[in-house]
């Protein structure tokens, strides 16, 4: 399940462009949050806190209680907008969860048993179609990634989403029902090992 932490936050007066402005001036982030049958927000955040939860990785997946004014809103994360030249974040948007709900969001896939892979041992290339899954999934479970077990895979062989184990509750958003999430190509020169016979079979032409 994704994680959950809390955020302090503060109503905001104003929207707009020059409101915003104003509020990143007081060294704060300007954000929104919206959704659930109920009118946006506007809110600010504190400047160094939002960035380092920003950049430590795991932001539009996890689930957060803002603290805005005395009171508590469970919200996650749908989008965030960085300064082009700085890269610090300048806007957040945030999406109210109630009790219920379910939500689209992209859940990264972790790829495991690599050592278990005659075909990698042997100098195959994974090729990774989806490092991430988009998916259906319920707001009060929202999982952190989905695991893609490789154990047996050789050459050419492909692992389809049918392969991996989804919480329950979570659906894929893609059409085809059997997407292919990787697959496994041989080396550049074939791969295959020689066999012992034609090892030792003397080369064509020699006597």
């Amino acid at each position: 399940m994704a994680e959950m932490k809390t955020l302090a936050a503060t109503v905001r007066s104003g929207t707009g462009k020059g409101a915003a402005r104003s509020v990143r001036r007081e060294g704060r982030i300007p954000a929104v949050v919206y959704g659930g049958g109920e009118a946006p927000l506007p809110i600010s955040l504190d400047k160094k806190v939002t960035t380092q939860l920003i950049f430590a990785g795991h932001f539009l997946t996890t689930i957060f209680e803002l603290e805005i004014d005395g009171k508590k809103e469970r919200a996650i994360p749908r989008d965030y907008q960085l300064d082009v030249v700085h890269d610090f974040p300048v806007h957040v948007d945030f999406l109210r969860l109630k009790p219920g709900s379910r939500l689209k969001v992209n859940v990264p896939v972790h790829f495991t048993n690599h050592e278990a892979s005659p075909g990698l041992k042997r100098g195959g290339a994974l090729n990774i179609v989806y490092h991430s899954v988009e998916m259906y999934v319920p707001a009060d479970n929202i999982p952190e990634a989905i695991t893609a077990d490789l154990t047996g895979m050789e050459f050419n062989d492909s692992l389809h989403i049918s392969q991996i184990p989804l919480p329950e509750g979570c659906k894929p958003t893609n059409p085809d029902k059997n997407f292919t999430v990787a697959s496994l190509a041989p080396p550049a020169g074939g791969g295959e090992e020689a066999s012992p016979a034609a090892a030792a079979a003397p080369a064509k032409g020699k006597k």
